[in-house]
């Protein structure tokens, strides 16, 4: 399989370490939706990364479908996100959270290395850290509720590994201090010093603009 993407991506490096958790062995193509844009078109149509191009050159391009396809090739035994009932909905509620602050991130990203500082639109960036700045509060109180070291259960699933891309993600590239949120910067910190996680990690990398259409 081929992994397309920059690993400052928090979708990207997500998938790149579940990959590797699960035993699964990839290619990477370290391509920039800014700069190789029109080389990730030719699997993916609208630019998107990731994209995973399987061995039958099937693609998939969309984190969380390639995550689902991943653990369906390993079972429910060694599926990273739990199967079913309470654990599998607080595993999403977790996932969630955690992808609407890296969403909100990318818009705040978007609107400071694409559009010019006189034509910024304060109250837009202003909603956007607002939620941000929510679902991170959210993430820290959960964090602190754990009863174990991990999010979901007594082993590392999704959530975590979700959970820890996204807020290294908006710490580096938005950027935003994470002390404000102690618990959640603690499990943070506790996933970025596995290897696995070092291994899949580089500094943030503004994205340049694509050409135009």
């Amino acid at each position: 399989m081929i992994l397309i993407g920059m690993f400052d991506s928090p979708y990207v490096r997500r998938v790149a370490i579940a990959m590797t958790l699960l035993g699964l062995e990839f290619e990477h193509r370290n391509w920039s939706v800014g700069k190789d844009f029109d080389r990730i078109r030719q699997y993916s149509p609208i630019g998107r990364v990731p994209a995973l191009v399987l061995d039958s050159d099937e693609v998939l391009a969309e984190s969380a479908m390639i995550l689902d396809y991943l653990d369906s090739l390993v079972g429910p035994q060694r599926a990273l996100l739990p199967v079913e009932g309470a654990a599998r909905r607080q595993a999403l509620r977790l996932i969630g959270l955690a992808t609407g602050a890296a969403d909100k991130g990318i818009m705040v990203v978007i609107e400071r290395v694409f559009r010019p500082e006189e034509k910024r639109h304060a109250p837009w960036t202003d909603r956007c850290l607002v939620q941000l700045r929510g679902a991170l509060a959210e993430l820290d109180r959960q964090c602190a509720a754990r009863p174990g070291q991990w999010l979901v259960g007594e082993a590392m699933t999704l959530a975590d590994i979700t959970v820890a891309c996204d807020a290294t993600y908006v710490g580096e590239a938005v950027p935003l201090d994470l002390a404000a949120y102690p618990s959640l910067q603690a499990h943070v910190a506790r996933c970025e010093a596995l290897p696995v996680f070092q291994r899949f990690h580089i500094p943030f990398d503004p994205p340049t603009a694509p050409p135009p259409p």
